[in-house]
């Protein structure tokens, strides 16, 4: 019994790496977000018509809005095509990212 509840307990390797690979997950885009901010604020200020939209992908679709505001800025200022594939593909990663984060 008491190695049971022990191995419960504690977390192993697998966890922790799953745990800092979700934190990852979770920062990484917003950090660079705010470097878009700080150095060209031109990309986030174009590609969304308002603050409230940026501010709302950055906190709840983080890599959704990073992959917008990156498709937005490499064609001529619109979305077309494959580029959509790439927004949606971040999309479903931002989805695993909260499902996973709710375990």
């Amino acid at each position: 019994m008491l190695t049971q509840r022990q191995s419960t307990e504690e977390l192993g390797l697998v966890e922790v790496l799953g745990l800092m690979t979700l934190a990852g997950l979770l920062a990484w885009p917003r950090l660079v977000i705010l470097g878009f901010a700080v150095v060209d604020s031109h990309l986030l200020r174009g590609a969304f018509d308002g603050w409230a939209v940026a501010v709302g992908g950055f906190l709840l679709l983080p890599w959704t809005t990073l992959a917008y505001a990156s498709m937005w800025s490499i064609s001529s200022d619109r979305e077309s095509g494959m580029e959509w594939a790439a927004v949606g593909v971040a999309l479903l990663l931002d989805a695993w990212a909260w499902s996973a984060f709710r375990r």
